[in-house]
């Protein structure tokens, strides 16, 4: 599994992320997930580079077509961080929770 810094700086770009949501609904070759963007197959090749060698997508060879899916690695590795920025920010909000209501019962008192 890749680490976060290098998923991350692959999903900063639209196109890629486009990509991968075209690859959420299944496998697809290049061919195909170059048809709804205006770039040339050699450009989307090269941003699927980029997702493969961050561990987002997985290619197979299938003849002369090179299919491409999501890695659920790279994607469980998304989420983890999600969770832990989750519950990060849930902490601080409880936080702020009972230092507000410290405030609020002094101004009451």
């Amino acid at each position: 599994m890749q680490k976060s810094p290098e998923v991350f700086a692959a999903l900063a770009d639209p196109t890629r992320l486009g990509l991968l949501g075209a690859l959420a609904q299944g496998e697809k070759t290049v061919n195909e997930l170059v048809a709804p963007f205006d770039m040339s197959q050699p450009a989307i090749s090269r941003h699927l580079k980029i997702l493969e060698a961050a561990g987002l997508i997985t290619r197979r060879v299938d003849g002369t077509k090179r299919p491409c899916r999501l890695a659920p690695e790279g994607l469980a590795q998304i989420e983890t961080w999600a969770s832990m920025m989750r519950r990060a920010y849930a902490a601080n909000y409880d936080r702020l929770d009972a230092v507000l209501a410290d405030i609020s019962k002094g101004e009451k008192e």
